[in-house]
């Protein structure tokens, strides 16, 4: 009797874990497909549901960041990217988009140091290496010409 109550608990947990794990995914594509279709406010509210099962889904943070970048809210934005480089420091796409935040905000050094982790952790993005070194080199141009 004993056993059929552990083997029935086993399975139990077993299923309820199995349903999560597929609310969370399914979660996740939904919100990825309002994102797509540019539906930005359901889309926010299901990365964050998203969150609340699966809190270690980088990408969901990095789908927010990109949310918070259309409705230009920075702090929001980098927030995400922060989250998202915690739970997967070797992200280039949270890295350049850091990267665009600084040279936003004119801090070539933050942007210089973050340039130079791009470089090391770069696989599909690396092209946007020029892109950057000419924005970090028109931002030390202009601090030249202003001292």
């Amino acid at each position: 009797m004993k056993m059929l109550k552990k083997f029935t608990l086993v399975i139990l947990i077993s299923l309820i874990n199995f349903i999560n794990t597929n609310a969370s995914e399914n979660l996740f594509e939904k919100a990825k497909k309002n994102f797509e279709k540019k539906n930005y406010d359901k889309s926010k509210f299901l990365f964050q549901r998203n969150i609340v099962f699966n809190p270690k889904n980088a990408e969901s943070y990095l789908y927010l960041a990109k949310i918070f970048k259309t409705e230009e809210n920075q702090e929001e934005e980098e927030k995400n990217l922060d989250t998202t480089l915690l739970l997967e420091p070797n992200n280039e796409e949270a890295i350049y988009m850091l990267i665009n935040i600084q040279l936003d905000r004119s801090n070539f050094d933050k942007a210089n140091t973050l340039m130079e982790r791009f470089t090391s952790v770069c696989k599909k993005m690396c092209n946007k290496k020029i892109e950057i070194s000419k924005s970090l080199q028109d931002i030390e141009a202009n601090n030249e010409k202003t001292n």
